[in-house]
């Protein structure tokens, strides 16, 4: 945490010897030596109205001036974030640093004052992308003044937060990576690598907790915090950082059930907190926090909680526990101590069979994390709120579902499914609906910011070639842009999500004669929503790692195209296995299915599952799901629930065919393909050089139907998604800032749907780019596709379009006729070969063709009355003859 900086200012001894302010910096100065001799909450009102007449005043013009301003900024966020208003810190340190910024100015240590706190700030509140791009500016500030002492200090500092970074957004082998590094080539003081060591110790845990437990893993850490005691036990004046590693080690005895020692150093560490000369309300609160986990550890669940109505003491002015520990929603702000003292609480009650107790405390949480998501820009920061958010979400679910086994009221099976629904895709769901409200001011910087990341992304893609000073001023820039966002946004709060509304649910479902399988993956159990004939089941099973090795078996006949021939009896037996694990519906009359999945289950081929074993080995005669139900996939049930109805226009077709002829990559039958649609379609077709992302970007928005034959990748952990032009490969965020509208994007290229996995919003891949962009109904792909069988499965798709077919029973019927087309070889019917795309959309039929059909139907109608009347008047005549 920074220091005030007041006592920095020299200058301002003027008004110490009685003499009057008289220019506007004096004037400035004055107002902070004034608030600084009795800070106060009341005190901090005044100085926040004070700064905003300062700010206004047109005379303020001078660099003196602004850079006092710039310092006034900064004691008036340090004091905020003293007080508990975290978000007002972190606008008044956003102020002052982009009036320094912008006004170039100098003579101020503002790393120390405005960076580094503001960075911690950021971390804490969960806004990671501004957190590391912060550091980051303030590391290349301090390189560009090697030889200096201070310098020095704040590199290690910025490697230190930079780590704590990483740490808190699930990136601990990256912190580990950088810690490593820098203990190994770095010249460290004892003090330095002491707290570097600790926060080495402390990534290798959470490491550890990201995959199967590694005692060996566990060792390092532990080593790691015994060297940090060592070299810090030796210095003077490390109370608080000592302090720290005692902490570290007691957690780790904790998990090992030591709890003599844990307990033991834990007291340690308190001791020598106490003995510290900043000991700020939040440090204690946390003090308090870690020591009530402790103790929950230790099943002394009443003493944990005493502990917690400390923190909350600490935290929340006027808190008072008489008639309940838990404090009033409308006083709380963005603090993630609040929020893990919450969790925490929640948990207890669990414990001490209080389950409504722990829904409400858990309900606290939730309004905490809203207030944290009102802060982020960033699409990453967004996205690690909502997995933190998922992770509370699923024991409030297995709370429902143990209130519903109880008492047997659907109010709760429905309580869980909406608080399911508020993590599918949530930052897709807010962008979405933005998009609607926004301004154009708010989406040229999105757009803009938008570009300043993709930039910083393929500049970083470089490796050891990247330019680091390059990237340092597309930063600044990205940040400029951030701040001028967020003063557009104060105006206009971020959405928040409400519940859905299930009785048009249901009636939409019902209408649709379909039945909704909406799964949630859990750290410990999958759960699965079935909707049916206007009712709602929750069932579960172990999502443990037994469970995901069968659907991963399943999964690995698809990663060549001869897995399947080679073991076609294994085939049938892993996609029954994976069929009854996941209980989907039998026997039932509604035979439209949409499935919301989840987890890995993104990557899963529901049509390809096999709902009975027969001895055969051919493909085409085999029971798959796809015989039973016409399936489509969604994103989660607003996005069912609001898909907009089809263009009532004459469907046109925009076509890129790059074929990329005489390259190693070439797609010989692309161009079968581009002349199958055009059979069926008018449009625009480019192929070869004309294929170009500019050619696609400026035509898109003018046809219903956008079909993009060309090669993609679904990228790694560290590389995102793309697909290839003929002229450039776009990252799938590129694709972010396209404004179309299309009844259909068709997406006939390799693994156009896979990407990075997030539980709580799905895949970051191409698909994902285009959804962004505005497309709502989706034909992609799940893995690397063949480029025959491909042209073969779109000439059925479009010609079942032509003749009026929705584009959700297209998809199944194209794969149908797949499977019966006589003239493909079995080995070609093969599930690797025609279960590749998916759907993801609405299931309506065309408006306008429905209206044709049934006008069609009346004219026939009339056809065959005038024709029976015309047969029957002959008939009558013939009678009339006969004698």
């Amino acid at each position: 945490m920074a220091k005030p900086i007041f006592f920095f200012l020299i200058f301002t001894t003027l008004t110490i010897f009685g003499q009057k302010a008289h220019t506007q910096e004096d004037k400035i100065y004055h107002t902070i030596d004034v608030f600084v001799a009795n800070p106060s909450a009341e005190n901090l009102q005044k100085l926040s109205k004070n700064e905003k007449e300062f700010y206004k005043n047109p005379k303020l013009k001078s660099k003196n001036e602004l850079l006092a301003l710039v310092v006034l900024n900064c004691n008036i966020a340090f004091y905020q974030n003293q007080f508990g208003k975290t978000n007002q810190a972190i606008s008044s340190y956003e102020k002052a640093w982009q009036l320094y910024q912008k006004n170039k100015l100098k003579d101020y240590d503002i790393i120390e004052y405005c960076l580094k706190p503001l960075g911690n700030l950021y971390t804490i509140s969960g806004d990671y992308d501004n957190a590391e791009n912060t550091i980051k500016q303030y590391y290349f500030i301090a390189e560009k003044e090697k030889n200096t002492p201070e310098a020095s200090g704040q590199k290690i500092a910025a490697i230190l937060n930079l780590s704590n970074v990483y740490q808190s957004s699930g990136k601990s082998l990256l912190a580990i990576e950088l810690l490593e590094k820098t203990i190994n080539t770095e010249k460290l003081s004892n003090v330095q690598k002491g707290i570097l060591l600790n926060n080495l110790g402390a990534n290798y845990i959470i490491s550890n907790h990201a995959t199967v437990i590694n005692p060996d893993v566990n060792r390092k850490a532990q080593n790691a915090f015994e060297m940090s005691k060592k070299l810090l036990e030796k210095e003077k004046n490390q109370s608080e950082t000592l302090s720290n590693v005692y902490r570290n080690l007691a957690s780790i005895y904790s998990q090992q059930q030591d709890f003599g020692r844990a307990n033991s150093y834990f007291e340690k560490a308190r001791k020598l907190f106490l003995e510290t000369s900043n000991k700020e309300p939040r440090k204690i609160a946390k003090l308090d926090y870690e020591n009530a986990l402790l103790l929950f550890e230790q099943k002394k669940y009443t003493n944990a909680s005493v502990l917690i109505s400390n923190v909350f003491k600490n935290l929340i002015p006027n808190y008072s526990n008489k008639k309940n520990i838990l404090p009033n929603q409308s006083s709380l702000y963005s603090e993630t101590v609040l929020l893990d003292a919450l969790d925490l609480q929640a948990a207890i009650f669990q414990k001490q069979n209080q389950p409504k107790k722990a829904l409400e405390a858990y309900a606290l949480s939730f309004h905490i994390e809203d207030l944290f998501a009102q802060l982020l820009v960033y699409e990453n920061s967004k996205i690690i709120n909502q997995t933190r958010v998922r992770n509370r979400t699923e024991k409030c679910i297995a709370i429902y579902d143990l209130l519903y086994q109880k008492e047997k009221k659907s109010n709760y099976i429905e309580s869980a499914f909406q608080l399911a629904e508020k993590t599918k895709s949530g930052v897709l769901k807010s962008y979405l609906a933005q998009s609607k409200t926004a301004t154009k001011e708010e989406k040229l910087h999105l757009e803009q910011l938008q570009n300043w990341n993709t930039e910083i992304i393929k500049e970083q893609q470089k490796g050891s070639l990247a330019n680091i000073s390059k990237i340092n001023e597309v930063i600044k820039k990205q940040n400029e842009t951030m701040l001028s966002l967020k003063k557009i946004r104060s105006k206009n709060p971020e959405f928040i999500p409400e519940n859905l509304n299930l009785t048009t649910l249901f009636s939409k479902l019902e209408k649709d004669k379909a039945i909704m399988v909406y799964y949630f993956s859990g750290f410990e159990k999958m759960y699965y929503f079935t909707l049916e004939n206007r009712r709602i089941k929750l069932n579960s099973f172990s999502n443990t790692a037994h469970s995901i090795v069968k659907i991963w078996q399943f999964l690995d006949y698809f990663t060549d195209a001869n897995t399947i021939t080679n073991d076609i009896k294994g085939y049938n037996l892993h996609g029954k296995i994976v069929f009854d694990l996941l209980k989907l519906p039998k026997n039932t009359t509604n035979k439209n299915l949409i499935i919301v999945p989840d987890g890995i289950l993104n990557f899963l081929p529901f049509e390809a599952l096999i709902t009975k074993e027969i001895a055969t080995s051919n493909f085409a005669k085999m029971h798959y799901l796809l015989n039973d139900f016409k399936i489509s996939y969604n994103n989660s049930a607003v996005f069912y629930l609001n898909e907009k109805p089809l263009s009532g226009e004459k469907k046109d077709v925009l076509g890129i065919f790059p074929v990329f002829e005489n390259t190693d990559y070439a797609l010989a039958f692309s161009k079968d393909e581009m002349q199958s649609i055009k059979k069926n379609f008018e449009g625009q077709f480019f192929e070869n050089a004309t294929a170009t992302f500019n050619n696609f970007k400026t035509n898109a928005p003018n046809y219903s139907i956008l079909h993009l034959s060309t090669h993609s990748s679904a990228g790694d952990t560290e590389t995102p998604a793309s697909i290839k032009f003929y002229d450039q490969e776009i990252l799938y965020s590129e694709l972010y800032n396209l404004k179309i509208s299309p009844d259909l994007v068709v997406l006939s290229a390799c693994e156009t749907g896979i990407g990075k996995l997030y539980k709580s919003e799905g895949a970051m891949s191409i698909a994902r780019g285009f959804q962004f962009a505005g497309a709502q109904n989706l034909l992609f792909s799940l893995w690397k596709v063949n480029d025959f069988t491909t042209s073969v499965f779109m000439d059925y798709f479009y010609k079942n379009i032509k003749n009026h077919e929705s584009y959700f029973e297209a998809n199944t019927n194209a794969k149908l006729s797949f499977l019966n087309d006589a003239t493909i070889p079995n080995a070609k019917k093969s599930p690797y070969y025609w279960s590749a795309f998916v759907y993801y959309g609405g299931i309506e039929t065309q408006k306008n063709n429905s209206h044709l059909i049934y006008l069609l139907g009346f004219l026939g109608c009339i056809a065959l009355f005038f024709l029976f009347k015309k047969l029957f008047s002959k008939v009558k005549k013939k009678i009339s003859k006969v004698p």
